[in-house]
């Protein structure tokens, strides 16, 4: 960009133009936004706005349901990692039931769930295959690793969303977003062309962005030099090419297929998902017609998660709400921007 961090800084603490409204749709990228302070570095004309960037955030809770139901079976085991387990579906989560007896376990790598139906082939283990285009490559790889091994007793759950169509759903409900933080894990994958026809469409700048403070500051300074304008900036070139993860998408493709998703405070986005083929339908736990969505009483994470409203005005934030008794999902994850909000003392 040729410009010094310090004259970044300076430029967009003195910024005194048209309002510019940004929003980021990275779960990491909300939590490095509030990490590293950046906020307070901005003119109050600058606003930055979480996105439905957090997986967790943005699982309906049928399918949280789905898990818990899978669990209460005694030749069942649910396998989830750790955010999850604390979101509350229609009346408990899958931490409440495991406390009622379900058979839940938490996991740290996708494929530990290979060695475990690998070594007890008396239970069914399903993995809640939760997350966006940067961890699709990788539930596809448990899938090829258990076909390969001849098991048939590990199974998916999946609620895989795409950011492309859900970027589109922000802007054409209101949205008023002037340029987005493209998120960068999944540009690793998908590339940074992903954007390039998405932005003449909405006519909104995009830049691919790393996580680090300082090319943070140099992302969004550069959306509020785009403001009005059209076009994607890669500024993460050591992670993100123009055209991504060929092999990664060949394996996404290989197992995976397009379909609607349902979304938390969204409803059902056409083309915004990825289910199993019906190939390899044997391999899924039940994962189609999920779409149920109820929120606990007073939660206003469907509004925070398009922008509508900042977290610290949901009448429950820090009040009945906070990180050790989270009510909406929001909260929960390390990536939700309610979280992020508390933790960080954010306005």
């Amino acid at each position: 960009m040729g410009m010094e961090l310090k004259d970044i800084v300076k430029a967009l603490r003195e910024y005194d133009g048209e309002e510019v409204r940004i929003m980021e749709v990275c779960g990491t990228h909300t939590a490095a936004i509030s990490e590293n302070g950046i906020p307070s570095m901005l003119s109050d004309k600058i606003k930055l706005i979480s996105g439905p960037g957090c997986p967790v955030c943005v699982t309906v809770t049928a399918v949280i349901d789905k898990l818990i139901e899978l669990s209460m079976r005694d030749d069942t085991i649910v396998l989830t990692f750790g955010d999850l387990i604390r979101v509350r579906g229609s009346e408990k989560s899958l931490a409440d039931a495991k406390g009622d007896g379900a058979h839940v376990r938490m996991v740290y790598s996708p494929m530990e769930t290979v060695k475990m139906a690998e070594e007890d082939p008396s239970h069914t283990y399903v993995f809640a295959a939760i997350g966006f285009e940067t961890t699709t490559p990788v539930y596809a790889m448990v899938l090829e690793k258990a076909i390969e091994k001849g098991l048939h007793n590990l199974k998916l759950l999946t609620s895989l969303k795409t950011m492309p169509q859900v970027i589109r759903w922000v802007v054409n409900n209101g949205g008023g977003i002037d340029g987005f933080i493209a998120p960068g894990h999944v540009a690793t994958i998908t590339g940074s062309n992903e954007y390039k026809e998405l932005s003449e469409e909405l006519g909104i700048p995009f830049v691919v962005s790393g996580f680090e403070g300082p090319q943070l500051l140099a992302t969004i300074y550069a959306l509020v030099s785009m403001k009005g304008k059209t076009g994607i900036r890669n500024m993460y070139k050591g992670a993100v090419t123009e055209n991504g993860n060929e092999k990664a998408k060949e394996v996404v493709n290989k197992y995976f297929t397009t379909s609607d998703a349902s979304w938390r405070g969204m409803g059902k986005i056409p083309g915004s998902g990825k289910v199993l083929k019906d190939e390899y339908r044997e391999y899924d736990a039940g994962s189609l017609d999920l779409d149920e969505d109820h929120m606990p009483p007073g939660c206003c994470c469907a509004s925070v998660l398009v922008g509508k409203i900042k977290p610290s005005q949901c009448p429950l934030f820090g009040k009945s709400c906070t990180p050790d008794n989270a009510h909406g999902a929001c909260m929960v994850s390390t990536e939700g921007s309610c979280y992020n909000f508390f933790v960080s003392g954010r306005k």
